[in-house]
């Protein structure tokens, strides 16, 4: 039926219309609602994957094997196989919460100076932990995929079912305009590998957006995966693909480290904000004691009474962080080398001791901060978040470290391999590639997880699940995931609100404070340096932190996809 308006009415009409961003960027601006089940990524493919399995009758354990999968033959720089991470599972019939560790682990041939050149300096170009064939710990998504699935999948779907949706995008899909700039970006990295030149690059030439790019080696891998099983990754074709080139290019990888690679289910750390339950992983993740170490800081403080993007909010924020990052770079490592004191790192008595110097109207500066207990992270993840029609949930994180890891793909085999070994501290008080300090309990030495700044983070609310977040960027996770979490906690924002406002980050040291481009006004600037503080402008913007919020009252999902990058998608149904 033909509409009518009257004059005024149809040029209103008229101006909203055209002041409005087109529907497919309306789309991306605003949260996904959905009844049953959502999927929030990184790339709208590897979303569908993971609601393709939910429809199927699996479970958000099922579909988010299925996500990450998919995520290594759509979104390459940090999608992967030869990764590693840490998942976050809520079961809301049993109503617990587990963690599965797959963080990648150092080499059996690894060595405390093994990036160090006669000097004594840290190496940073080919032969260091940064790029080419020595840059790689020992891949763990595989496995990780394949414990969570075997403990905590619903039964209903197969491993191969699992698998299929990566293998059929492996096999060819259709490039984004963001996908094709990131390729670009990466060039400089990928086109020193031959493999990765003509994988990646296309020889040289490049891809183009709207073309079709088809993996065929990624495709058999993920074949033999789907008919052989999970562990074929680390004992049958794959596993001798990885080796035989790890020993021709002078890597570290052998035989027997892939054989060995087991991940681990751990307890997870829980805390209360605010009436909330945060539930995160343990180390060698260091995002969830950090994170807690910052909330336990900032509950004494009326966080929501300082106004969103005003000074005084951004000046407790930065002194929480800064004595948050001075404890985990010297207190925290991988559980099976060094022991974390949690306990005391979290103990309320203590954080508000860390807090007893803190003026609201100077900073204090960071080499005045030391370790509380005593002496003694480009930034490339990904992150997804997934809720089932059961009310079960996801939230997971895995990296290959770098954008597109170590830059080098084994041939035959499709795969892009890791360079988390920069995630171990080469050298005790230096900072890695992520700027971030690394302490003598993050030092390599044989089959030592490295210590993670991710953030997976699952959030309930009087029992019911509320809150799944989480976010790339190397040391700027944890802050992200605390912004994210404190904008719904104490400023009551929706999802989509929560996940867009600007992001500010502090790491101790170096002493700045960085915000994301446009992020502060001048005159926030202005007070802030006034207190103290020196503001810095990050060129780039900050995380990426795909979030799910379910409505305490209807039970609806609302999936908020980070606008920050171009191909992110909340998909529900």
């Amino acid at each position: 039926m033909k509409r009518h308006f009257p004059p005024a009415a149809a040029l209103s009409l008229a101006l909203s219309l055209a002041l409005a961003p087109p529907v497919s960027l309306r789309a991306h601006l605003e949260a996904v609602p959905g009844e049953e089940g959502m999927v929030v990524s990184v790339h709208a493919l590897a979303s569908e994957a993971g609601v393709e399995i939910l429809k199927k009758g699996g479970n958000a354990v099922d579909a988010a094997v299925a996500t990450g999968l998919a995520l290594a033959a759509v979104f390459p720089s940090a999608g992967n196989l030869a990764g590693g991470g840490f998942m976050v599972v809520h079961l809301a019939e049993e109503n617990r919460q587990t963690v599965i560790d797959y963080r990648e682990e150092a080499p059996s041939a690894a060595t405390r100076d093994m990036y160090l050149d006669e000097d004594g300096e840290v190496l940073t170009d080919l032969g260091s932990a940064r790029i080419g064939w020595r840059a790689s710990g020992v891949p763990g998504t595989v496995a990780g995929f394949a414990l969570a699935f075997e403990r905590y999948g619903s039964g209903r779907v197969t491993w191969a079912e699992l698998v299929e949706p990566a293998r059929r995008l492996a096999e060819g899909h259709v490039l984004t305009p963001g996908a094709v700039s990131s390729l670009r970006r990466a060039a400089p990295r990928l086109e020193r590998f031959e493999e990765s030149k003509r994988i990646y690059l296309n020889g040289g030439a490049g891809w183009k957006a709207g073309g079709t790019w088809r993996q065929p080696e990624l495709a058999a891998t993920l074949a033999r995966l789907a008919e052989e099983g999970p562990r074929e990754f680390y004992e049958g074709r794959t596993a001798e693909l990885i080796a035989a080139a790890m020993e021709e290019n002078g890597g570290t990888i052998g035989r027997e480290d892939l054989r060995a690679y087991r991940a681990i289910e751990r307890e997870p750390l829980r805390q209360t904000y605010r009436g909330h339950l945060l539930v995160c992983p343990p180390p060698p993740c260091s995002g969830g004691a950090t994170l807690f170490q910052m909330l336990g800081m900032l509950e004494p403080h009326d966080v929501g009474g300082l106004g969103h993007n005003s000074a005084a909010k951004y000046h407790l924020f930065h002194e929480v962080m800064r004595r948050a990052f001075c404890d985990r770079i010297e207190y925290l490592g991988d559980p099976a080398f060094v022991e974390n004191p949690l306990g005391r790192m979290l103990d309320r008595d203590y954080l508000a001791r860390r807090m007893a110097d803190y003026d609201p109207a100077r900073a204090t500066p960071s080499e005045s901060v030391e370790p509380g207990l005593g002496p003694r992270e480009s930034l490339e993840t990904t992150h997804y978040s997934i809720v089932d029609a059961e009310g079960s949930a996801v939230a997971n994180t895995y990296t290959i470290r770098n954008s597109y890891g170590s830059a080098v793909t084994i041939p035959g085999a499709g795969l892009l391999m890791n360079n988390v070994m920069d995630d171990l501290a080469a050298k005790v008080g230096v900072p890695n590639q992520s700027g971030l300090m690394q302490g003598p309990a993050n030092e390599i030495a044989p089959g030592k997880r490295p210590l993670s700044s991710m953030t997976p983070t699952i959030v309930l609310k009087d029992d019911a699940l509320f809150l799944v977040t989480g976010s790339p960027g190397g040391p700027t996770i944890i802050n992200t995931v605390l912004q994210v979490v404190t904008n719904v906690v104490d400023f009551g924002m929706s999802a989509m609100d929560a996940v867009r406002a600007p992001r500010v980050t502090h790491h101790w040291l170096p002493d700045t404070l960085v915000y994301e481009r446009h992020g502060l006004s001048s005159d926030t600037v202005a007070l802030l340096e006034a207190m103290g503080h020196s503001p810095k402008e990050s060129g780039s913007l900050q995380g990426e932190a795909e979030t799910i919020l379910v409505d305490p009252t209807s039970g609806v999902r609302w999936g908020a996809a980070d606008p920050r990058l171009p191909d992110t998608r909340a998909v529900g149904y």
